[in-house]
């Protein structure tokens, strides 16, 4: 497959059928690991997501009790 690769100000950007992501599981993906392999740009599913445990350290933070305002104005 042959795509065009764009300019966008100072970057190149490729646009990428949906049905490819689709077939690499990441269609409904968000966040993707990007790497460099062997002389080829690598694009991965992401292992875990960009958010994962945060929900877990929230409650276990709110469960102690002792959370202060850092930035009072916002109170």
């Amino acid at each position: 497959m042959r795509i065009t690769i764009r300019t966008i100000g100072n970057n190149k950007c490729v646009v990428l059928p949906k049905p490819l992501l689709a077939r690499a599981g990441l269609d409904d993906q968000r966040i993707a690991e990007l790497s460099f392999e062997n002389g080829a740009i690598v694009l991965r599913k992401s292992a875990t997501s960009v958010r994962a445990g945060w929900a877990e350290a929230a409650h276990a933070l709110a469960s102690q009790g002792n959370e202060v305002l850092l930035m009072e104005e916002l109170g």
